[in-house]
């Protein structure tokens, strides 16, 4: 493996250590103070917070426009609130990335 590509997943394998399931109503202040980015289920959180922590500003801008980071999702947060659901969770200094825990195929 080359020595950029050996960077690079000891960089991702830095946020999946810091990635974490956590009690919605325990993010929700950051929600209130703008810190919370939501991440669609179609991307993958690790590869997000990683781009982000390059300040790729092409893909992060791409992944916007398409509605795929979104920083304003009352309806969602209101309903995870109701829910008392739990999210996946990394911070990404200043941010706090979230994205829905998909349901398993046993449930």
């Amino acid at each position: 493996m080359r020595e950029v590509e050996r960077l690079i997943q000891e960089e991702k394998a830095k946020i999946v250590a810091e990635t974490a399931v956590i009690p919605w109503r325990e993010l929700e202040k950051f929600y209130a103070q703008g810190k919370i980015i939501l991440v669609s289920e179609t991307l993958n959180l690790v590869d997000v917070g990683y781009s982000i922590s390059l300040d790729d500003a092409t893909k992060i801008i791409e992944w916007m426009e398409a509605g795929l980071l979104v920083k304003e999702f009352n309806n969602q947060a209101k309903a995870w609130h109701k829910e008392d659901a739990e999210v996946w969770s990394v911070v990404i200094n200043p941010w706090v990335l979230v994205q829905a825990i998909k349901p398993s195929i046993a449930e």
